[in-house]
């Protein structure tokens, strides 16, 4: 998947900066241990203050920091760059203990529930390649919808509307869950979520039948 590609990029900049880090700061530790255990007199300074040392420590700092925030905003960028097309919008509610999945811009307003007991779940149908907008709330208590495989998460409030758009690159079907403790039956509040084609996901749309299967 792209996020995960992204993901995976960010991680390794920021683990090749963390190392070279602690690389470093233990090198300087063990020469300053050598120096010690060979017994040489080293006479303290006198000044309180080195100026000129500690800008350039506070300016290495200060470039690490803009690169990292500068590489993770651009990566963020490719994520969620600004879609040709309006995004695919549906209404995520949950509730204790299962999920509904509405589709406000299909012509009967298109709904999808299940009672999360046994091979009931629910199916989050999304097309491939396009924007495709979470609107998320809850009917009761707090929940949190969590897909682990794509690395998507979001606490889901009563009374409160969250957002985030992603897209998928290629067909599948992955499973999610609640990541909130909601009560008695939280471990079964499982759904699936689908990723068809776009002319696949229209017909379904248009109340085909079996896509979301």
């Amino acid at each position: 998947m792209k996020q995960r590609r992204i993901f995976g990029e960010v991680l390794v900049i920021e683990s090749i900066v963390a190392a070279g880090v602690f690389v470093i700061v233990l090198a300087l530790l063990g020469y300053a241990l050598i120096r010690r255990r060979a017994g040489r007199q080293v006479t303290a300074s006198r000044r309180a203050e080195r100026p000129r040392l500690e800008g350039y420590y506070v300016g290495v700092l200060a470039v690490f920091a803009v690169l990292l925030v500068a590489w993770t905003a651009w990566q963020n960028h490719r994520e969620h760059r600004a879609a040709e097309r309006p995004p695919v919008r549906i209404d995520v509610s949950s509730f204790q203990w299962c999920w509904a999945f509405g589709y406000p811009q299909a012509p009967h307003h298109r709904r999808v529930s299940g009672t999360c007991r046994g091979e009931d779940l629910p199916t989050l149908l999304v097309p491939t390649g396009r924007a495709v907008q979470l609107r998320l709330t809850s009917r009761d208590v707090i929940h949190s919808l969590w897909v682990p495989h794509l690395r998507y998460k979001m606490d889901v409030f009563p009374d409160h509307v969250n957002t985030f758009t992603f897209t998928l690159d290629h067909e599948g079907r992955w499973m999610g869950k609640c990541a909130e403790f909601c009560g008695l039956r939280h471990r079964a509040m499982h759904f699936w979520i689908k990723a068809v084609s776009p002319g696949e996901y229209d017909r379904w749309l248009q109340g085909g039948q079996g896509a979301a299967a």
